[in-house]
């Protein structure tokens, strides 16, 4: 491979977003400290507020986790155990639990070139199943899938959308954002995620007044006021400390972060044109670029996963397992539509390049050339000149 060289881009860089958020995250952290109150006070009421006004919906209520999110919703949705779900096998596994856990049924169809959801296969599968009760689909990588498409399949078919928003906050498609097309939407602030806590939530997205109240009622141990329990809800709330970070350091970042991933995205889009690494870019819309997947089209991808950290360039593998293939799955009753050729052949291929706001454009053209560089040598069948070695500052 060369000689060893001092480049290290990593996949993430919280540390960078630290140096760059951390008086104002100190700030809130004192806020919440000097209120004397911890869980569901004004923070979360506030953060709550702003995050709908931003994300344009009329309501977040926010909560523990994005899987605690998306389980919320489809209990909101009155999807009950038996139900059949008709979801995505190529996305991080708790959209599938997150069905699992309410007691319905996941069904499995293929995905597109782009990796999100087919809706034409998701057509042909509500035709034939009047079983299914809802569609979960994920907005995979930061790209938005069509509302429009979403809205006729639940208008034509009498299926609740549960979308799960995780990775799209910032994406917009035919003018409208994410989580619009759906009765509900779903979303997680896990730290990598483009708006990401200092730790775990999530938020339960929508236009319903109903879903809201229900939501809020649900994470709340399901009482609807205090020691009047309803039902069985869940202990998930999203803590004021971390809601006070996400509104006064991260939320007012988040329209700069989200520019600064477009920006490297388009010039990795032009810089690995022709090359062994495919884009998996959006079928239309404005993507939030949450990953930047690439398909590789030439050579073993986990050969071409090392020969990047080599040169260092540290990539993720976003998801080598279909769901219908994970352990927990074995005699949990799912269906797969089919083989799943296309979700197959990503996870087999995926590779994921570094994408967060902080990365440099030296560290972007490394990327870049380090790409080419395999490429080349893949092409001629010999040994490709790495990109020069330099110390980054």
């Amino acid at each position: 491979m060369g000689e060893a060289n001092s480049w290290c881009v990593a996949a993430n860089e919280l540390a960078r977003q630290w140096e760059d958020i951390a008086a104002d995250a100190l700030a809130a952290v004192d806020r919440v400290g000097r209120s004397g109150r911890l869980i569901l006070g004004e923070e979360v009421a506030a953060f709550e507020s702003e995050l709908a006004e931003w994300w344009g919906v009329r309501h977040a209520v926010g909560v523990a986790s994005g899987l605690d999110a998306l389980q919320i919703a489809l209990r909101c949705a009155a999807v009950k155990p038996g139900d059949r779900v008709l979801t995505t096998p190529l996305t991080a596994f708790a959209t599938t639990l997150a069905i699992l856990r309410a007691g319905a049924t996941p069904v499995w169809c293929d995905v597109d070139d782009s990796g999100g959801m087919d809706l034409a296969a998701a057509a042909r599968a509500l035709g034939s199943d009047p079983a299914i009760r809802a569609v979960l689909p994920v907005h995979l990588y930061g790209h938005a899938l069509s509302p429009s498409t979403l809205e006729a399949l639940a208008a034509e078919h009498g299926v609740v959308v549960i979308e799960d928003c995780a990775q799209s906050a910032g994406a917009r498609r035919e003018g409208r954002p994410t989580a619009s097309a759906g009765r509900i939407g779903a979303t997680s602030f896990y730290p990598t995620k483009n708006l990401g806590a200092m730790g775990d939530g999530g938020a339960v997205l929508t236009d319903d007044d109903a879903v809201a109240e229900h939501a809020r009622t649900l994470r709340n141990y399901g009482q609807d006021r205090r020691d009047h329990h309803v039902e069985a809800g869940l202990n998930s709330r999203l803590d004021e400390l971390h809601a006070a970070i996400l509104r006064a350091a991260h939320l007012p970042r988040l329209d700069g972060w989200t520019g600064r991933r477009a920006a490297i995205a388009e010039r990795y889009v032009e810089g690995l044109e022709n090359s062994a690494f495919r884009p998996l870019r959006p079928t239309g819309g404005r993507s939030a670029n949450h990953l930047f997947a690439v398909e590789v089209t030439d050579g073993d991808r986990d050969e071409r996963a090392r020969d990047l950290a080599a040169a260092g360039v540290a990539v993720g593998r976003h998801y080598p397992v279909v769901c219908p293939d994970q352990p927990a799955c074995a005699g949990a009753g799912g269906v797969a539509l089919g083989d799943l050729p296309v979700a197959r052949r990503l996870a087999a291929r995926e590779l994921s390049l570094p994408i967060h706001p902080y990365l440099s454009d030296e560290e972007v053209e490394h990327v870049i050339a380090t790409c080419a560089a395999l490429s080349a040598r893949n092409e001629k069948g010999r040994h490709a000149t790495w990109p020069a070695s330099q110390t980054l500052g």
